[in-house]
């Protein structure tokens, strides 16, 4: 069973982080208004605010930074979400219509700059040269990463690559969430570098299972269509496995060459892919990561916000289940 008490210690602050995003929009044309509401409003596991929080109560920050950090690291994610369904087309997420599926183009990237532009305005407020360095490297290494995806779509990583790839999507964005604190309390020299490996090695593992969860859950748990990444023409770790232990699977060099392949063909694929034990070996580098970010915690003070980072790397191999 999941243990959620890192859930719990947070909570008492999570309004005051959801409240602290909202108003971001006051002010402003009402449609970005209402673009902030739906999107915060969808849900979302609010994972990398709660690092934050988690870290920040664990090094004894400021309780109105921590709020502020956490929230300006929420909507930086926010903000890469709607562009990131732009660029892949989506027109669900978490089951609810993305904002590029009401909007146009145009509309829906300047919806995306104004959240960024919302984020750094928030980021600024912690008034640490350090965290704002941090917030800038983090989003051109995101921005990085999405360019090369788009131009890469349709080829096949190496493992290489692909860790590359999802550290830029998704870990580099849980070292801004659990390093940043350290640098406002004057910390970093201390336990900034754990700090960093934490945060990667849980981000990489969250991104990993997520990439699992593509391939084994149903378009109602996830919000959109089962084998999207594939049938996107993005090949992630299962795929990568599977390719490993069937090296001659004829579906796969047809997708290497560029051809598509129609839906019957993709679902049997997809459905090989999920029988191979692809999908295991996967989830067990997941758990190696989560196992390195455990022994970085033995490095830090012991609190009850570690036992909480401890059961949130726990928690985000154990999505599966």
């Amino acid at each position: 069973m999941i243990n959620l008490d890192f859930h719990t210690q947070v909570q008492p602050l999570m309004p005051a982080v959801e409240e602290r995003m909202r108003s971001l929009a006051d002010g402003y044309y009402p449609e970005l208004g209402a673009a902030l509401q739906q999107l915060l409003g969808s849900g979302g596991k609010r994972v990398r605010p709660t690092v934050a929080l988690l870290v920040s109560g664990m090094l004894g920050v400021d309780r109105e930074l921590s709020i502020t950090l956490a929230a300006a690291v929420e909507l930086l994610h926010t903000a890469t979400l709607v562009h990131d369904d732009l660029i892949d087309g989506a027109t669900l997420r978490r089951g609810s219509p993305t904002l590029n599926a009401k909007w146009n183009s145009a509309a829906t990237i300047l919806a995306g700059d104004f959240l960024f532009s919302q984020a750094a305005w928030l980021g600024a407020q912690v008034e640490s040269v350090e965290v704002m360095q941090m917030f800038a490297k983090t989003l051109s290494i995101i921005v990085d990463g999405e360019i090369r995806q788009i131009f890469n779509r349709n080829t096949f990583p190496t493992r290489a690559e692909y860790n590359q790839r999802i550290y830029a999507k998704t870990a580099s964005m849980f070292e801004l969430a659990a390093k940043a604190p350290a640098h406002l309390v004057n910390k970093e020299k201390q336990y900034g570098e754990t700090l960093r490996s934490y945060g990667y090695s849980i981000g990489m593992a969250f991104q990993i299972v997520d990439d699992i969860l593509d391939f084994s859950s149903d378009v109602k748990t996830m919000g959109k269509p089962v084998g999207s990444d594939l049938r996107l023409g993005l090949v992630t770790l299962p795929t990568l496995l599977y390719i490993e232990s069937q090296p001659a699977d004829k579906r796969i060099h047809q997708l290497q060459q560029g051809e598509l392949l129609d839906e019957a063909v993709m679902d049997a694929l997809l459905a090989d892919i999920r029988s191979s034990g692809a999908v295991p070996r996967a989830h067990d580098e997941a758990e190696s990561y989560a196992q390195t970010a455990l022994t970085d915690l033995e490095k830090l003070p012991a609190c009850a916000e570690r036992d909480g980072l401890a059961d949130l790397a726990a928690y985000v191999v154990e999505r599966l289940h």
